[in-house]
C-alpha cells in the first residue's frame, strides 16, 4: 500500500537530506582539515591558545562557506568568549538546511602544544532541535561498547559499572581496563576500581577518542569510561556513537545557582538528568574527526615540501557508515 501523501517526506525535506550527504562526502571533512592543519602548524610550541585560535579562525572561515543555516549549540564557550565559535553563534551562507552544529576545534589543546598524542579537530551536525543546547561545563560520563554496556549507570559506584562490564564480558572484575581522566577530582574514582584489582588507562584529555575507542575494545584496550569532563566532548562523543553504536550516559554538572540558570536559559528543565546518547544527539547525526597530533585512532597532519597530508574519520548515523579518508592536498595556499 502506498504510504498517504501526508506522511511522505516533502521535497524541500529530501532536498535538505541530499545535502547532509554531499556535506558528509566531502565539506564536513574539509571544515576539520583545514582546522586540523591550522593547529598542527603550532605543534609544540607549548602556545595552547595560538593553537586553539588557529583552529577556531580556520574552522570558522570554512563553515561560513558552507550552504547551511547553521548555529552553534556545543562550542567552544558563549557569546562572551568570542573570538570563539561561541554557543549561539550563526555560520554558514544561510542558503540551505537549518542545522545545530557541535564543534570542537582543536580537542586536547594542551596535547597539540606538547606535540603528543591524541589531539583532534572534530564537529558534528543535525538538523536544527536535535543537538543538546546546553551551557559549556562539565559533565558526569560513562561509556561501554553496547555488548558489555547495557548495565552501566552514572548512579550506580565505580565498582559496580566494573562488575558490570566483567559479566557482560564474561570475566573477572581483576580484567576489565578502565580509561580515567588524569585529575585530581578522580581520586576516590580511581581508590575504588584499583581496589577491585582492574586496571586504569589514565589520559590527559581526549576523551571524544577515548569513548569511541571502548566501542572496540579488543583493538584498544578499553572496556569501560568514566569522568567528568567538557560537555562539549560529551556532545561529540554522544554524536560518535550514534553512528556507530554503544552505550554512553552524560550528566551536566550545574554545581551552582549561576550555572543551573544559564542552562535553564537555554532549555535545560531538569539540571540533574541523566542523558543517553540518544537524547544528546537525535535524528541523522554526521560526525567527522581529523587527526592533529598521532594518536591511537588517527595519525596527525603530515607536512612534506609540497604537501599536506591529514587523515579523517567521517561517520552518518542513518547509514551506520564510518568513511577514513586519507587526503594529501598540493594547493598549499589553501592552508596559509
Amino acid at each position: 500500500m502506498r504510504k498517504p501523501l501526508a506522511n511522505r517526506p516533502s521535497a524541500d525535506h529530501n532536498d535538505k537530506m541530499r545535502n547532509m550527504d554531499r556535506i558528509l562526502t566531502l565539506e564536513l571533512a574539509r571544515v576539520t582539515e583545514r582546522a586540523a592543519v591550522a593547529a598542527a602548524h603550532m605543534r609544540g610550541q607549548g602556545d595552547e591558545k595560538r593553537a586553539d585560535q588557529a583552529a577556531v579562525d580556520a574552522m570558522r572561515r570554512e563553515l561560513n562557506r558552507l550552504a547551511i543555516d547553521g548555529r552553534v549549540v556545543i562550542g567552544e564557550g558563549e557569546r562572551d568568549e568570542a573570538p570563539m565559535l561561541y554557543i549561539g553563534e550563526e555560520v554558514g551562507t544561510k542558503a540551505g538546511p537549518s542545522l545545530d552544529i557541535a564543534l570542537d576545534p582543536l580537542e586536547c589543546t594542551s596535547l597539540c602544544a606538547k606535540d603528543q598524542a591524541n589531539s583532534l579537530s572534530v564537529i558534528a551536525i543535525a538538523e536544527r532541535g536535535n543537538m543538546l543546547y546546553a551551557p559549556d561545563v562539565y559533565m558526569e560520563k560513562i561509556a561501554a561498547c553496547a555488548a558489555y554496556g547495557a548495565d552501566i549507570h552514572l548512579d550506580a559506584s565505580p565498582a559496580e559499572n566494573v562488575r558490570a562490564v566483567a559479566r557482560a564480558k564474561g570475566v573477572k572484575p581483576h580484567e576489565i581496563t578502565v580509561c580515567i581522566t588524569d585529575r585530581p577530582r578522580h581520586a576516590a574514582m580511581v581508590a575504588e576500581v584499583r581496589a577491585l584489582g582492574a586496571a586504569i588507562k589514565f589520559i590527559n584529555d581526549g576523551d571524544v577518542a577515548a569513548v569511541i575507542q571502548t566501542q572496540n575494545p579488543e583493538k584498544y584496550g578499553i572496556d569501560l569510561y568514566m569522568s567528568i569532563g567538557g560537555a562539549p566532548e560529551g556532545v561529540l562523543a554522544a554524536a560518535a556513537l550514534r553512528c556507530i553504536g554503544g552505550r554512553l550516559q552524560g550528566r551536566l554538572v550545574l554545581d551552582s545557582g549561576e550555572k543551573r540558570e544559564r542552562a535553564a536559559g537555554m532549555g535545560v528543565r531538569d539540571p540533574e538528568r541523566i542523558y543517553e546518547a540518544g537524547d544528546m544527539a537525535k535524528g541523522d547525526v554526521l560526525f567527522a574527526a581529523t587527526g592533529v597530533t598521532d594518536g591511537d585512532m588517527l595519525p596527525g597532519v603530515k607536512f612534506a615540501p609540497a604537501w599536506v597530508e591529514t587523515t579523517s574519520l567521517v561517520m552518518r548515523s542513518s547509514s551506520r557508515t564510518v568513511r577514513e579518508i586519507k587526503a594529501r592536498h598540493y594547493d598549499m595556499a589553501k592552508f596559509a
